[in-house]
This record gives C-alpha cells, structure tokens and sequence, in this order.
C-alpha cells in the first residue's frame, strides 16, 4: 500500500471517530413540572433459605420516594421502604419485639434505614439519580430508590 492511500484511510478513520464521538455528547437534560411527585418501587421477594428463620423473609418490600421539584430541579426528596404488608420499616426494623434476635440482620436492616436518608440526600445534592452512589449493605434499598425516583420523574415529565 503506498503512502498516500494510507493517509486517505488514516484520514478516514479520524473523521468517522470524531463523527462517533460527537453524537456521545451530553444528554439533553428532561423538563419537570413544579409540584410534589410520589413514585414506587416493584416490590421484591427474597425465597427463605431456612424454613426456622423467616429473618431473610422480613426483607421483603418495596421503596417509597416524595420528591419536590421547583424550576426543574430537585429541591426536596424523601425515601422509604415498606414490608409487603405496608408497613414502615422504622428504626424497630431488624427486631422482634423490639429485641435483637439476629445481630447480623439487625445490623444490615439498620444500615438499610440509615441509608435511605443518604440516598435522599445525595439526590438532592447532585439531581442526577445517575450520581448517587450506592451504600454497601443497603444494596436493595438502592435499587428501590432508583427505580421509585424514576417512576416519581416519569410522572413529573411535560
């Protein structure tokens, strides 16, 4: 191949990549309407490993999101989780009567509780769901969070 044809293709293939790369540019950002939007998380279900201790069975539930939105932007979020039930996973979550039964759940429901204010906050803070970071130990919690976020914006959408 001599030297010119090797620069026409080099050539080439510089305007498809920048080609290619133009098109990655930033997302057009989506517009909101003002008021206050509550979205809702698809409930899950964790399968009990061990017939005895329904602890594992006690993490089953759905997330809850209220967000405020003002000019486009998140001013105001607030995040809960639910048992299938419907009932608030408080900080009583992760006892039995309000006793620890199982330190090591207790400790991951706490971590969970503890983690929803965070996510909540994080929300706000950056108003990209894209950039809150998830919390280890509160890993369910998080994908509650986004999906709830994303059902309350959907409903925000003009």
């Amino acid at each position: 191949m001599n030297c010119t044809v090797k620069r026409t293709l080099a050539c080439l293939c510089l305007l498809l990549c920048a080609a290619l790369l133009a098109g990655c540019g930033e997302k057009k950002p989506a517009n909101y309407r003002d008021g206050e939007y509550e979205g809702r998380s698809e409930p899950h279900v964790f399968e009990v490993v061990d017939e005895d201790d329904d602890e594992d069975s006690n993490a089953d539930g759905y997330g809850v999101v209220k967000l405020t939105i003002k000019d486009n932007v998140i001013t105001a979020c607030e995040f809960a989780t639910y048992d299938l039930d419907g009932n608030f996973k408080d900080e009583e979550y992760g006892t039995k009567r309000g006793e620890v039964a199982n330190r090591d759940f207790y400790n991951k429901a706490r971590k969970a509780f503890l983690a929803c204010g965070m996510y909540a906050e994080q929300l706000v803070e950056t108003n990209d769901i894209d950039k809150v970071d998830c919390i280890s130990g509160a890993t369910y919690n998080y994908h509650d969070f986004k999906d709830a976020v994303k059902d309350a914006l959907n409903q925000a959408r003009e």
